[in-house]
Parts: C-alpha cells; sequence; structure tokens
C-alpha cells in the first residue's frame, strides 16, 4: 500500500492510502491531481518504518517529506506552511528553520516570534512548568 495526496492548485487537500492499481479504475472528476508521497520521507532523506534510522536505500526517499492536508507540493516536494514568518524553508530538505539555532543546553524551548521581531537575538524561550 502507498500513500496518495491530492493537490488542488499547490495545496493538499486530502491523502489517502490505496494500491498503486486502484489509480487504474478510480474516477474522479475533481479539480487537482493525486500524487504518491512516503510515510517515511522527512527531510530528503528515507527511513526505516518506525524509525530515525536512516534506510540503506536512498532511493526510496519520494519528495521531500510525507504530505500532510495543507501542506503545499510546489513540483518537487511537500512543505509545511510556514510556522513564523521569520522562519525560511531549506530549500534541501523542505524544512522550515528558525533564524536563531535552537539551544543545546537540553532545556525545553519555544520560538516566540513577537520577542524576535523586537530583538533579533533572541527567539528561543524556555518553557517553564508554572
Amino acid at each position: 500500500m502507498a500513500h496518495y495526496a491530492k493537490i488542488v492548485d499547490g495545496k493538499v487537500t486530502k491523502v489517502i492510502v490505496a494500491e498503486a492499481d486502484f489509480f487504474d479504475t478510480f474516477v474522479d472528476d475533481s479539480a487537482g491531481e493525486w500524487v504518491q508521497t512516503s510515510y517515511n520521507t522527512r527531510g530528503g532523506k528515507h527511513y526505516e518504518p518506525n524509525s530515525n534510522t536512516e534506510s540503506a536505500d536512498q532511493t526510496k526517499a519520494l519528495r521531500k517529506n510525507f504530505a500532510g492536508i495543507g501542506f503545499h507540493y510546489d513540483g518537487v516536494g511537500f512543505y509545511a506552511p510556514q510556522p513564523f514568518n521569520s522562519w525560511t524553508k531549506n530549500e534541501t530538505t523542505y524544512l522550515w528553520e528558525a533564524p536563531l539555532t535552537y539551544p543545546t543546553d537540553g532545556l525545553v524551548y519555544e520560538w516566540d516570534e513577537d520577542a524576535y521581531q523586537a530583538d533579533n537575538t533572541t527567539g528561543w524561550l524556555e518553557v517553564t512548568n508554572d
């Protein structure tokens, strides 16, 4: 079984699981096209099912990322909607990247766009259990 995304005007509107031959007889008169997507592809790399282990066969990597409803498709890959105005899409992985590197001190942080816009040397704010 494979996953297929319905693309309408560059946006994913549906994702289904089907055999490839399903489309031999499937009639869809609505606008858009169906494009195969890989559940195990993230950031342009293919991973073993249900793991974070990269597959030995990277030819299985398909369209940069698994499609989700609301994702965009540009004919090359799928990518999520832009999470914050300051984030940029990595053209290799099709993942969004913050303008500042996530801290590596072991604490948990969340992005604060207002803080970044006020002072572009900050943006990651520590999450506390208050």
